[in-house]
């Protein structure tokens, strides 16, 4: 199964990927760690990634879909994977598609996390306070101000790519401010593909179990011709079709014994007259 899961900040996508991960049995790939990933390993994707990043330019599509190119191929990668932070333009996802096309595979489908910008910006303020209050650090960028910019800008990218999706048949919406298990049924939802209809089973007829071959051609092998029989030949059979050649044209022989005696009559009437 692969998926690309789309979501603003703050919007619950590492738990609900954490719960795809341990359900089906794929790998969650985020960007940021393959980039640090290929980085740390040196190779020639991770090499030329560093070398922008050190520059502090931004890494370009073509770059982060070669590392993508890279990651999938993997073992732990076979069953399939979870994208996060990738595609964020349509750009990116014209890549993807070409890059998976390459392969011979395809996206499963592309689950979008729909939540309350407000209500997720007073979280933010609930949890800074929270943690000054217990005297832990805070991120430069964790608060409500940068929260809002990153919201804007998620917003201007992700609307373009969703409609995207949703033109592919692809893209699932979830209410992201539903609780933890509730989003995660709803997405088990979507991902559910519906069991196949079984064909009704019919009675089988006498000569034959149900199921088999001499069942459903009634009793006789298929293709073989229905066996003829025929009456056992006696005198009174060759008296009536030696009869039958005698006679005479147009000429029909009495059906029964009383028939026969009533033509004879009326032959001797005539004879009479």
């Amino acid at each position: 199964m692969r998926l690309v899961l789309l979501g603003p900040p703050g919007a619950g996508k590492g738990t609900q990927a954490q719960r795809l991960v341990a359900r089906h049995g794929i790998v969650q790939l985020s960007t940021g760690d393959m980039l640090r990933a290929a980085v740390a390993a040196g190779t020639p994707v991770g090499l030329k990634a560093k070398d922008l990043m050190a520059r502090g330019e931004l890494v370009p599509d073509e770059v982060v879909v070669a590392i993508i190119a890279d990651r999938i191929d993997q073992p732990d990668a076979k069953k399939g994977f979870i994208l996060d932070g990738f595609p964020r333009t349509v750009a990116q996802a014209q890549a993807l598609e070409q890059l998976l096309a390459r392969k011979k595979l395809k996206l499963d489908a592309v689950i979008e996390l729909v939540v309350d910008d407000n209500i997720l910006v007073s979280r933010i303020e609930k949890r800074v306070a929270e943690m000054r209050a217990r005297g832990e650090p805070v991120r430069a960028d964790d608060n409500p101000e940068s929260l809002k910019k990153r919201l804007s800008a998620y917003h201007a990218q992700t609307a373009p790519l969703a409609d995207h999706y949703r033109k592919k048949g692809l893209l699932k919406s979830i209410d992201g401010m539903a609780p933890i298990d509730a989003c995660t049924a709803a997405i088990a939802r979507h991902l559910t593909v519906p069991a196949a209809r079984k064909a009704p089973v019919r009675k089988a007829p006498r000569g034959g179990t149900r199921g088999s071959v001499k069942a459903r051609s009634g009793g006789r092998k298929t293709g073989a011709p229905k066996a003829r029989t025929r009456k056992p030949v006696t005198r009174k059979t060759k008296r009536k079709a030696a009869a039958a050649k005698k006679r005479p044209a147009g000429r029909k022989l009495p059906r029964n014994t009383a028939q026969k005696r009533r033509s004879g009559r009326a032959r001797r009437l005539t004879k009479r007259r």
